[in-house]
């Protein structure tokens, strides 16, 4: 597994913090968007692009955003913006691994106080904190998860949680798919 190191080229735009009111109105709007765009669609790559696309626009406190697939019993990074991501994830190991194998939405207010390595996998570190939520097919099978940082520690709370978790139920778990995360 490849890891980050500090001299690597960064070019994504640190966080900008947003507060609860100001989260509200961006999900909202981020919600109108994707409902809009999404309608009818079924194929899950253009679903995921679209994702990442709308949230991280209407959420700039979004540093990286994109889903990891499920492939062969572990996780490969998916489609995404931001920085070089993970190539792969072990189920259990990391923030990603975890909500793998538990299938329970995760919200990391410092990942720099975890265990490196085991239970956080630095790919970039500049991300100081992160949300993971499952995404599920119509059977409730993993297909992928879908990771959320943030160039700032304690970006994400239980608003994150139940926008996030709705938008991926909504789009995945209950509309019939096209095909699984990989092409």
């Amino acid at each position: 597994m490849a890891h980050a190191y500090p001299d690597m080229p960064y070019f994504i735009n640190p966080s900008l913090a947003f507060n609860d009111e100001k989260k509200h109105l961006a999900y909202q709007q981020a919600n109108a968007d994707l409902d809009a765009l999404l309608q009818d669609e079924t194929d899950v790559i253009l679903k995921m692009v679209s994702i990442n696309c709308i949230l991280k626009t209407h959420l700039p406190y979004y540093y990286w955003v994109g889903f990891y697939c499920v492939n062969e019993g572990k996780l490969i990074v998916g489609p995404y913006q931001g920085t070089l991501g993970c190539l792969h994830i072990e189920f259990k190991k990391g923030v990603c691994g975890a909500v793998a194998n538990t299938k329970q939405t995760m919200i990391v207010p410092d990942v720099h106080a975890l265990s490196q390595g085991d239970e956080h996998i630095a790919c970039d570190p500049n991300s100081q904190s992160e949300i993971v939520v499952p995404v599920l097919n119509q059977q409730k099978e993993l297909i992928a998860v879908f990771d959320v940082d943030s160039s700032m520690t304690n970006s994400f709370n239980d608003i994150d949680k139940q926008y996030l978790e709705s938008i991926m139920n909504r789009h995945f778990s209950s509309s019939p798919l096209s095909q699984t995360c990989l092409v």
